[in-house]
């Protein structure tokens, strides 16, 4: 069963915050429900929005990001950047046994990046 602590959180975020600062990026991170990890990116110097290849998760300046296929959305900087935090909130302890012919699902935590959030779109900074 997915499960995702402060602890756990703490672990990954000097890897995190070493991307982020590499890129400029600023970016918080949470845990939701006790089983995903959650980067919210809130500014920086990468254009996701303009960047995003698709319309569809896409609202104004907030994108809701598809960590399974970043390179269909994504190229060049912002790919290498999301490359890079995805690797980062995993971790080295993820593992994922999960079996979807028998509906058995059971990783060790799930994880979310969006860009931006309903009330506070992400900012590009120069």
């Amino acid at each position: 069963m997915a499960y995702m602590n402060q602890e756990r959180k703490a672990a990954r975020m000097p890897k995190i915050k070493e991307i982020a600062k590499k890129y400029g990026v600023k970016l918080t991170v949470s845990v939701r429900n006790h089983r995903s990890l959650v980067a919210t990116l809130k500014s920086g110097k990468i254009d996701f929005v303009g960047n995003y290849k698709e319309v569809s998760g896409k609202s104004g300046n907030v994108v809701m990001v598809n960590h399974y296929c970043l390179d269909k959305h994504f190229d060049g900087v912002a790919l290498a950047f999301l490359v890079e935090l995805k690797d980062a909130l995993y971790g080295n302890d993820y593992f994922d046994e999960s079996d979807s012919q028998t509906d058995y699902f059971h990783c060790s935590h799930y994880i979310s990046i969006d860009v931006g959030t309903w009330n506070k779109p992400y900012q590009l900074t120069a």
